[in-house]
């Protein structure tokens, strides 16, 4: 799992040639800890189609500004530089799966 920052963001997720599921998340946010491990095993089963990375919203509020996200965990999923998709919440592991399905 990649962790963002300003400096990283466009190079490692706009344009990266996989899909990347970016996780929006703060430190004062339970539902953000109850997904983390959720979205581990994701990168973990996916590695080879999917690039799953964290930004801390807190750290970096203008890139969270940018997209929209205005609850935490936001999950956004990026192809070719676009975000296509936006799960808002945590989530079991089968229905994030659902979500993203056909995604990556």
């Amino acid at each position: 799992m990649i962790t963002l920052t300003g400096e990283n963001f466009t190079e490692q997720v706009l344009r990266s040639s996989k899909p990347v599921l970016v996780d929006f998340w703060t430190e004062w946010c339970p539902p953000c800890r109850m997904v983390a491990p959720i979205l581990q095993e994701i990168a973990d089963e996916y590695r080879d189609r999917l690039t799953v990375a964290k930004l801390n919203a807190e750290d970096h509020p203008e890139i969270a500004a940018r997209y929209g996200v205005l609850g935490f965990p936001t999950l956004a999923l990026y192809q070719n530089g676009e975000m296509t998709r936006q799960i808002i919440g945590a989530k079991p592991k089968r229905l994030l799966l659902a979500e993203l399905e056909g995604g990556f």
